[in-house]
């Protein structure tokens, strides 16, 4: 039977997915028009409520980032104790950085969110302006947590594949995705000019990144039983 810590690291995965794929797979895709600040800055005064929506779901994906860092240190501590704690202290970093980055959609819904009489100092095209470089700002910082957050996947990978219990495809899904964050986003960090090299290396590990957490999270609420060590001895 499941355990209330794994149930608990699923339900918490499973929302994070369906709050991500509505934050930033559609609010996010349609409000932001990249490469044109004017037309971001239309499309975002014309749905307020709709942008706070997305800094709402993002701090939902905050919250169940917690949880799922408490409940995967629970269900693979008996795999490895200080692997599983190196990742859940990996996830915590990752969830810091990304409320760093979100700080930067509040600033953006504050620009957004009134007229331009409440900003006297600035320009219609210094707003659009200023809130073009606070989205990229999100994006340049998130990108950077998705480098750490690779790196707890890795783990999460690693400890499932010791497990003699996580099915082989979901551990190998896990760390495929855990590569995919690391190589994408450091790419996409320190070469930014490469777009088209990181979209090209997006595409490569899509079905990992997206079905790795996703069916790990499905299994730990419908199916995990007690972890257990590869090759131990069911009692």
């Amino acid at each position: 039977m499941s355990n209330p810590a794994a149930r608990a690291a699923g339900i918490s995965l499973i929302l994070m997915a369906a709050a991500a794929a509505f934050s930033y797979g559609y609010v996010h895709g349609s409000l932001v028009t990249e490469g044109d600040p004017a037309a971001t800055f239309g499309s975002l005064n014309a749905a307020p409520l709709l942008f706070r929506a997305e800094i709402l779901a993002w701090s939902l994906i905050m919250v169940c980032d917690i949880v799922a860092a408490w409940g995967l240190y629970k269900v693979l501590k008996p795999v490895h104790p200080g692997l599983s704690l190196l990742g859940a202290w990996l996830r915590l970093l990752y969830t810091a950085v990304l409320g760093a980055a979100v700080s930067s959609l509040v600033v953006v819904s504050l620009l957004t969110g009134s007229s331009t009489g409440a900003f006297p100092g600035f320009t219609a095209n210094q707003l659009e302006t200023e809130t073009m470089l606070f989205l990229r700002t999100f994006e340049a910082v998130w990108s950077v947590g998705l480098i750490i957050f690779g790196g707890h996947l890795l783990i999460v990978g690693v400890l499932a594949l010791r497990a003699g219990n996580v099915p082989k495809i979901i551990s190998i899904l896990l760390l495929l995705a855990g590569a995919g964050y690391i190589v994408v986003h450091v790419c996409r960090t320190l070469w930014p000019e490469a777009e088209g090299l990181v979209k090209g290396l997006e595409w490569v590990f899509m079905l990992p990144m997206t079905a790795g957490e996703l069916g790990f999270g499905i299994w730990l609420l419908f199916r995990a039983p007690s972890p257990r060590v590869r090759g131990e001895a069911v009692s």
